[in-house]
């Protein structure tokens, strides 16, 4: 086996592309969006019309590139340094486009992916999967489809929903058969405008501001038979059910965790560059061991997180299965990472950390959610727990 950490000329021409995206178009408009909380749409239409969208990442004959998983972990990382809540607009049309592929037929998915690669049009995706009383526990959702001669009827609340209510395209979980238990589960592509989606609530949030957070209610939403997505049961097709919503996490926590690693890695470089031009006590403050040694364990760290997401990349441009849960490890310590580096690098600027003079105390609130979202730090853990006990998996040196 060859272990290679090298990148391809391709790979390392996109996460330049995606730095420089990041430092000219992101940086300086990242405080305003945080302030106002505003959609930040011509930096997401800028980006998605360089290829830096996630349907750049689509096969190419859903009209993507087919560039693989792996650049697109370096490409969320590279955005999300430039700012969190401004690179989850860039990447919320993945919410959509996970779930297409994850459950959509093939009809489906030549009929509805395409749609997002055209760079002149913003095609911006939602997911329905969280409400007010089913958080960790999503499959004990109370979000009802019913079956009508010509589709199904949608009724129920979604809560916490990157994109509610403005997303061209929902990716709507719900229940169509409580006594089938997650069986019952299926997805449905439900289109902006259709009769019966309202937005509630917008949500005024600690961080990642930037991004649009709001509730989705279904109030008798009609939608057509041919929205269900993986078609419609049969004897020979029992459909995705709960699996596919498990799949469609599965496959975005790997990016989650770039993000993460993103903010941790901003974070540390600010730090140590304060480090290195303040002076106390007649010396620069990385060299009293209390910073430096603060500093070196904040690069250990975004390091190791780095080589866990890279190697779920890695994987899963293989064609390898997340056996020992590799999606959830890489998402699971990128995401406590950043709360870490966030923290300590306040603590090397003191009290100038604390002030929104600087940028450090942002994105310290841009990291809490990465331990909460696509599954929180507690749910990563037992994911990862059964997959390492239930298996009796060990790591093999030889």
């Amino acid at each position: 086996m060859t272990l290679e950490f090298s990148l391809t000329q391709e790979q390392e021409a996109i996460r330049d592309l995606a730095h420089e995206f990041a430092v000219n178009e992101i940086r300086p408009v990242a405080a305003h969006f945080d302030e106002t909380e505003e959609f930040p749409y011509e930096v997401v239409k800028k980006a998605h019309k360089l290829g830096l969208s996630p349907a750049a990442f689509l096969p190419e004959e859903y009209g993507g590139q087919g560039l693989d998983f792996l650049t697109e972990l370096m490409l969320n990382e590279e955005l999300s340094w430039g700012c969190a809540g401004i690179a989850v607009c860039v990447q919320s049309m993945a919410l959509a486009i996970a779930g297409i592929r994850s459950s959509g037929t093939e009809e489906q998915k030549k009929r509805w992916l395409p749609e997002f690669t055209n760079p002149d049009r913003l095609v911006l995706g939602g997911l329905g999967l969280t409400e007010p009383d089913s958080g960790s526990d999503a499959l004990s959702m109370k979000t009802r489809a019913k079956r009508v001669s010509d589709g199904y009827v949608l009724n129920g609340t979604k809560q916490f929903c990157t994109n509610g209510g403005i997303a061209d395209y929902h990716v709507i979980y719900a229940n169509t058969d409580p006594t089938k238990g997650p069986a019952g589960i299926a997805s449905f592509l439900v289109p902006k405008g259709t009769n019966g989606l309202k937005m509630g609530r917008k949500e005024k949030k600690l961080g990642v501001r930037a991004s649009h957070t709001a509730q989705v209610i279904l109030e008798d939403c009609h939608i057509p038979l041919d929205h269900r997505l993986g078609g419609e049961p049969d004897a020979d097709n029992a459909g995705p059910g709960a699996l596919g919503a498990l799949m469609t996490l599965e496959a975005t926590r790997p990016g989650v965790g770039a993000g993460a690693l993103g903010i941790a890695r901003a974070a540390y470089e600010f730090a140590l560059d304060y480090a290195q031009d303040r002076k106390q006590f007649g010396k620069p403050l990385w060299q009293h061991e209390a910073i430096g040694f603060k500093l070196a364990d904040m690069a250990m760290k975004i390091d190791a997180a780095r080589l866990l997401i890279w190697r779920a990349g890695w994987m899963a441009t293989q064609g390898r299965p997340f056996e020992r849960a590799e999606g959830s490890m890489a998402k699971c310590f990128a995401a406590d990472v950043a709360m870490e580096v966030t923290t300590d690098a306040i603590q090397v600027l003191g009290g100038y950390g604390y002030i929104k003079e600087y940028p450090v105390e942002k994105w310290f609130r841009d990291a809490k959610i990465y331990q909460i979202w696509e599954g929180t730090a507690e749910i990563q853990r037992l994911v990862i727990s059964r997959a390492i006990a239930g298996s009796r998996a060990s790591i093999k040196i030889r």
